[in-house]
Parts: C-alpha cells; sequence; structure tokens
C-alpha cells in the first residue's frame, strides 16, 4: 500500500498536492526526506506536507531573488501566504502546495498561530539583515524552525495527554537547534544574501564585527564566537532528548536520527577548522546511511 492510501488521502487533487510536498522534500530536504521514511507510511504525507509548504515560501523569499525585486517577492509572499491562511480557515484549498497543508491542519488540528508565525519569519527576512541580541534573533527562529517543532508533535503523538506540554517543549527546542545549526554552517551563504544569523551582542563579545565576516578569514575571533554558537546548538539538543522518549514510539527513531544528523551539522563545522567561508559542513553519506540504519533497527 503507497504512502497516501496508507494516510487515508483518497481525493485526486489532493493526492497530487502532497504528491509535490514529497518532491520538494526530497529535492531540497534530504537530512529531513531520510529521516521521515523511518516513520510509519501512514505519517509521511503530512511530513511532506509541512516540509512543501516551508519549501515554497522559502523559495518566493530566496530562491526567485534574481528574478523579482524585494517588493515583488514581499507581495508574492503576503499574496500566497494570505491565500494559505484563508484556506485553513475556510477548511479547502486549490493551491498546488497549500491543499496538502490545510489538510494536514485540519486532521490533526494544528493551531492556525503557527503558520502565522512562520509567514511572519518568511516577512522579516525581506527587511531585517540581522539581530542584535539572541532574543531578538529568537522571534526569526521561532517561526522558522520552532513551530515546525510544535506542528510535527500532533502527526508524531505523544505516550499520553499528559506528556503533551513537555513534548511542545521538547520540540520547540529540538527545532531551535536544527535552525541554529544551519545559522553556524550558512554564515558564507547569508552573507552573499545580506544577512547575518549570528547574534550582534555575542559577536562583539569575541571581538567580531560584520566587516571581520564580510572578509571571509576565519580568525581566532570569528573561531571562539562559532564556539559559543555550537554549544548553545548542543545544549539546546540535550535539552530536548527527554522529549523525544515521550514521543509514540513509533515515531521516536525518526526524530533521533533528525536530532543527529541535523545538530551534527556543528561536528563537520569543528572538522573542518571552523573555515565556514570557503568549505561547506557536511554529512557524509556513510554517517547519514549509518544514523539511518541505526534508527531503523531500534525502530524494527
Amino acid at each position: 500500500m503507497d504512502e497516501l492510501t496508507a494516510a487515508g488521502i483518497m481525493d485526486p487533487d489532493l493526492r497530487a498536492s502532497y504528491l509535490e510536498c514529497k518532491r520538494l522534500n526530497s529535492l531540497h530536504g534530504k537530512t529531513y526526506y531520510l529521516a521521515t521514511l523511518l516513520l510509519p507510511p501512514a505519517k509521511r504525507p503530512f511530513v511532506h506536507a509541512l516540509y512543501g509548504f516551508a519549501r515554497y515560501a522559502d523559495e518566493i523569499v530566496d530562491d526567485l531573488a534574481s528574478i523579482l525585486t524585494e517588493e515583488e517577492k514581499a507581495n508574492s509572499l503576503k499574496e500566497w501566504g494570505d491565500g494559505v491562511l484563508a484556506d485553513i480557515r475556510s477548511g479547502k484549498s486549490k493551491d498546488h502546495v497549500g491543499s496538502a497543508l490545510v489538510d494536514t491542519v485540519k486532521r490533526f488540528n494544528i493551531p492556525i498561530a503557527h503558520i502565522e508565525a512562520f509567514l511572519n519569519s518568511m516577512k522579516m527576512d525581506l527587511t531585517i539583515t540581522e539581530y542584535h541580541s539572541y532574543e531578538d534573533l529568537y522571534e526569526y527562529v521561532y517561526g522558522s524552525a520552532a513551530v515546525i517543532g510544535l506542528q510535527m508533535v500532533p502527526i508524531l503523538g505523544t505516550i499520553s495527554k499528559q506528556s503533551l506540554t513537555e513534548a511542545n517543549i521538547a520540540a520547540e527546542k529540538l527545532g531551535t537547534a536544527f535552525q541554529l545549526a544551519n545559522f553556524i554552517r550558512d554564515v558564507g551563504e547569508d552573507l552573499t544574501r545580506g544577512r547575518v544569523y549570528l547574534p550582534v551582542t555575542e559577536l562583539q563579545s569575541h571581538g567580531v564585527t560584520r566587516e571581520m565576516l564580510e572578509e571571509r578569514i576565519v580568525t581566532p575571533q570569528i573561531k571562539n564566537a562559532l564556539k559559543e554558537q555550537i554549544q548553545r546548538v548542543r545544549s539546546l539538543q540535550a535539552e530536548a532528548k527527554v522529549g523525544i522518549n515521550l514521543l509514540r514510539a513509533e515515531s521516536r527513531a525518526c526524530i533521533e536520527a533528525a536530532s543527529e544528523l541535523y545538530c551534527g551539522i556543528v561536528d563537520e563545522v569543528e572538522k573542518i577548522g571552523y573555515d565556514i567561508f570557503n568549505k561547506r559542513a557536511k554529512t557524509s553519506t556513510a554517517r547519514r546511511l549509518r544514523v539511518f540504519i541505526t534508527a531503523y533497527l531500534k525502530r524494527l
């Protein structure tokens, strides 16, 4: 039985939307997609829907940069986002990506506030180029990543209703850790887009300025600043670990694998000597397979 049928998704148009979200996930979210394969088939389409929605919004903000002006991107994001929110409120959609999201939100009673927070963070990317403090950055991180974890919890399921609150706290922390790990890896790429996601005050505490980052040379000061950011990722990952055990048994392997692979990005940053300007910290295929096989056997 295919995933969509296992999930009870039978409408042809709706199936097409879920398949588009799966395509976006497999194409752009290789680590995320690999971890999703550890879930029961009936759960996978809904995770694809969340990823597909997030990825499509990201395409409007970043991937269309060479085609659209900032004003055009802002208008496109607002028009599409407002349309999806309206569809969620009405409970139906004809959007080629939004249709799957609307169905997923409806099935699992996901708060529309999570979707609104995500779209707000995408909007922030169009106007904000740096964040003064971690508290300032967290508004962006909450909408761009933490809410993704919160949206996942009802799909993954928890062992009891009483464990839901603690599972949500852990999901928020783990989603944040994933995003911060990406920020560390992508400093050079983000600079090219005119953005810095490492808090200004924390960089300054190590004697790092934006001008130093723009020079793209790994100095002792930049290395120390990156070490501080890496420690935050590992702390959040450790704090979230207890929450994974509150998920339904069939969902744990997926999140354990995702945690090791996403947060493992910072291990790769260390391995390249923190040279995030000239090298891309990348999880090796061997490590991906090792993590996947270990998690798969554990699930069995």
